[in-house]
């Protein structure tokens, strides 16, 4: 059954039922984090780095509706955009102070181990293989993979259909671990640099479906006037963390209290609100781990 104005999206302890809200032109804005101008860091870490230099600088996706995506003036927008403004303002840096560099699956991990980011905010899922090279803070998030289909396709019902379905095509993003999950049901998978560069082989019939997280693909069929569905049926938990350099133990822990602040004193509800929440309901928020 196609789920044209909801989907299942399953938490970390419990599952969350998201309805599809009705939407907006244009998301609206979020307000800025409270920029904490007096803070001050131990010498020698990350914190008292950055807070030093003023400066911060943040990878995100920039073809993710809902969470980022380039806006008019070239900036992206989003939930991933707004935690990271709320990371940075803890840090005593105003949201000016963020340099955002574009972050697609495969580079995320190289950017982090070169240097290139300090933080990596985008769709990004915390599993064990990815925590041999990189560290997580959160997560701050929990979305689970499924399919998005053309409207009039009644046929898919989940990823068993590609197993039944040998010869049917499916798109995700290279070096994700959608392409890694849907791997497990079908090899007959191509691959693009960004989950828009799907839509069009679903668009054309080289490909029958799209598959990454469910709150990615609704954005994608929220902007498609009704051309393309989510099929509603997740079939993964993937908890959204924020990357960091291996072992920034000190750095882990100061992100993973500035989340739990946000939960509790609403700034995280708020950024959700203005963003993601144009489309879904305000979920609660997952535990972070403190691993």
């Amino acid at each position: 059954m196609r789920l044209k104005k909801g989907l299942m999206i399953s938490a970390m302890a419990s599952v969350a039922v998201l309805g599809l809200s009705a939407c907006s032109d244009s998301e609206a804005a979020a307000p800025e984090p409270e920029v904490q101008e007096e803070v001050e860091f131990e010498a020698g870490t990350t914190m008292a780095e950055l807070n030093e230099a003023g400066s911060i600088t943040i990878g995100t996706k920039f073809d993710q509706p809902l969470f980022g995506l380039v806006g008019p003036d070239g900036d992206p927008v989003g939930f991933d955009v707004e935690i990271g403004k709320l990371i940075a303002a803890e840090l005593g840096i105003p949201a000016d102070g963020i340099q955002w560099r574009e972050a697609i699956s495969a580079n995320r991990e190289p950017f982090i181990e070169s240097g290139e980011v300090d933080l990596v905010i985008a769709t990004y899922t915390i599993n064990d293989a990815r925590k041999e090279v990189i560290s997580f803070a959160g997560p701050y998030y929990t979305a689970g993979q499924d399919l998005l289909v053309s409207a009039n396709n009644e046929e898919i019902e989940g990823p068993e259909y590609f197993t039944e379905n040998p010869d049917a095509v499916v798109c995700t993003v290279s070096g994700s671990t959608s392409e890694a999950n849907i791997s497990e049901y079908t090899s007959n998978v191509i691959t693009a640099a960004g989950y828009s560069d799907c839509l069009e082989p679903l668009r054309t019939g080289a490909a029958v479906a799209v598959t990454t997280d469910n709150v990615i693909l609704a954005g994608l069929a929220d902007q498609s006037d009704g051309e393309f569905v989510v099929v509603g049926n997740p079939f993964t938990e993937e908890p959204y963390g924020i990357g960091l350099a291996k072992d920034d133990t000190e750095f882990r822990n100061f992100i993973n209290d500035t989340l739990e602040a946000s939960y509790e004193d609403g700034t995280w509800a708020e950024a959700w609100e203005a963003t993601a929440g144009v489309v879904l309901e305000t979920p609660e928020p997952p535990a972070v781990d403190r691993y």
